[in-house]
C-alpha cells in the first residue's frame, strides 16, 4: 500500500522547522523559553521569517544593567544562532520572537 509523501519520515523531517526563543536577565533575572515547532503546511511561512533575520550581522554587545537578553536558534536545513541585546529585538527579529511567542501559547 502506497502512504502519502506526509507519511514519510524523511519528508517530514525535511519540512521540519524547529525555533526555540530565551529570555535571559531583567530585574528578578528570571529565564523564560518559547519554542515552536509548526506543522508542515505552515512551514513556507516561518522560512520566510527565519530569511528576513539578519543572521550573519549579530554583533555581539552587552544588555545593560536589568535588560533582557534574547538568544534565539532555528533549526530547519540548516542551524542558525543569534543572541540579542533587549535594545537590537526590532524588525524581524521582532517578528520572529513574537511569532514564536505566540506559537507557545
Amino acid at each position: 500500500m502506497d502512504h502519502p509523501q506526509s507519511d514519510d519520515p524523511q519528508r517530514r523531517d525535511a519540512n521540519r522547522v524547529v525555533v526555540t526563543v530565551t529570555r535571559t536577565g531583567g530585574i528578578a533575572g528570571r529565564r523564560r523559553l518559547w519554542r515552536a515547532e509548526p506543522p508542515p503546511d505552515d512551514t513556507a511561512r516561518w522560512e520566510e521569517l527565519l530569511g528576513r533575520c539578519p543572521w550573519d550581522e549579530v554583533a555581539a554587545g552587552g544588555a545593560g544593567g536589568d535588560r533582557f537578553v534574547w538568544a534565539i536558534r532555528a533549526v530547519d536545513d540548516r542551524t542558525r544562532e543569534a543572541e540579542l541585546a533587549d535594545a537590537r529585538l526590532q524588525g524581524p527579529w521582532r517578528e520572529l520572537v513574537d511569532a514564536v511567542r505566540a506559537a507557545a501559547s
